[in-house]
């Protein structure tokens, strides 16, 4: 007589509200991270700066941050230096998105614009940008030009290898449906790669627009009058690290806004995307 066999024990997955993977949380789960994300780092630069334990020339108060602010605002007229850089990276991000966009999708779509592109695009998004300032100096000068570029050239490989990659994920079947309806190349690009491919163009142009930032400071490098770069780095040589803390501070508070602005624009133009 057989004897049945053994039966094996299942291992469920345990329900998890804090680990839960690409599942929602509750609302006021979320709140408290959030909350807790922002308190902690502030509650331990606090404890560092108020009790001594850390120079003020290395990690001034809390305060004394603020109160530098405030003063930046009143005396040096900060307030230009942010409009003149937003200017600066709002142009250099412009021309980057204006070349790297059809670039990408055109290195993306067609493998004779990936021979063509590709030798000089993928080297050159591993050069750093720093070291082409002489070059820059000597082509356009030492105006506005230059650190217009600087942010461009930071930024522009990027777009353009993210977005041809965002197309070579397209599937091929979108592509071989379209064909066998009747559409022709034309069709095929403007009518089906691109409403595929804009998510992901909105994806890159969010996330490339913080080098646009990173840049900021070393395009104003360069003979620059104003500008928060130029407030990083003339408070750097003083040792006014007060005022270098708030300047950063600001800059990180427009990237915060600058990134919303991009999720709100996401969700209003490609709906039906998950975000």
């Amino acid at each position: 007589m057989l004897e049945p066999l053994p039966t094996s024990k299942k291992r469920y997955l345990q329900p998890s509200v804090f680990w839960s993977i690409r599942q929602s949380i509750p609302k006021s789960l979320s709140i408290a991270l959030v909350i807790a994300s922002l308190l902690v780092p502030l509650l331990l630069w606090a404890l560092l700066s108020y009790t001594g334990l850390i120079s003020p020339i290395f990690l001034p108060t809390p305060t004394a941050v603020l109160q530098a602010g405030k003063n930046m605002f009143l005396e040096d007229n900060l307030l230009l230096d942010i409009l003149v850089s937003c200017g600066r990276v709002l142009a250099g991000f412009l021309a980057a998105a204006a070349v790297g966009i059809p670039v990408g999708i055109a290195m993306g779509t067609f493998p004779s614009m990936e021979s063509l592109f590709s030798p000089f695009v993928g080297p050159l998004r591993y050069m750093p940008v720093a070291a082409f300032i002489p070059l820059i100096i000597l082509w356009v000068g030492l105006g506005e030009e230059a650190k217009i570029l600087i942010i461009f050239l930071g930024i522009v490989f990027y777009n353009a290898i993210m977005i041809a990659d965002a197309v070579k994920f397209i599937p091929s079947e979108l592509l071989n449906v379209a064909y066998t309806l009747g559409a022709n190349r034309r069709a095929v690009l403007f009518r089906v790669i691109l409403p595929a491919v804009f998510p992901s163009i909105l994806d890159a142009l969010r996330v490339n627009v913080a080098g646009a930032w990173n840049f900021l400071v070393v395009s104003e490098l360069i003979a620059a009058e104003n500008g928060l770069g130029f407030k990083i780095v003339q408070a750097q040589r003083f040792l006014q690290t007060d005022k270098v803390l708030f300047s950063i501070a600001i800059i990180g508070l427009i990237g915060w806004a600058t990134d919303w602005f991009f999720k709100v624009l996401a969700k209003m133009l490609t709906p039906w995307v998950e975000h």
